[in-house]
């Protein structure tokens, strides 16, 4: 007894299978024909031909890490603004409204950042700097 359901379904299951199908042969053939060798390099990072020198986890200050945060919330404000932006007819004076409040927040806390200085590198980032053109060299 065939319904429509089953009759619609028959080509998503030929689809998959010749899918696994399909991806099973790519790796099988990846497996035997790659090369299979273990060598004293094999498991270093490259870096593009340069012998790797020291270690790659500097510490850093947290000031970088709140800067990403920070890039991370006005880059979504950004989003929202252009949301707004797009369904400026529909929305009308109480969107602009809106979007004005929704602006005046953002400066506020920027000029609230700048305040408290968490936009200030200082001397540390410099220190950084100096540690990382060291370890380069």
């Amino acid at each position: 007894m065939l319904t429509s359901q089953t009759i619609a379904f028959w080509p998503f299951l030929v689809y998959a299978i010749a899918v696994l199908i399909l991806v099973s042969i790519m790796v099988a053939l990846s497996w035997i024909l790659g090369e299979h060798h273990k060598e004293k390099l094999t498991d270093e990072p490259y870096e593009s031909g340069i012998p790797p020198t020291g270690d790659a986890r500097l510490r850093f200050s947290s000031h970088f890490y709140l800067i990403a945060i920070f890039f991370v919330i006005f880059d979504l404000d950004a989003v929202f603004i252009m949301a707004w932006a797009i369904s400026f007819r529909e929305v009308g004076i109480i969107g602009y409204i809106g979007i004005l409040i929704f602006i005046g927040i953002l400066i506020s806390f920027l000029i609230y950042e700048i305040g408290i200085k968490a936009l200030d590198f200082g001397p540390q980032g410099k220190k950084i700097l100096k540690l990382k053109n060291k370890l380069s060299k």
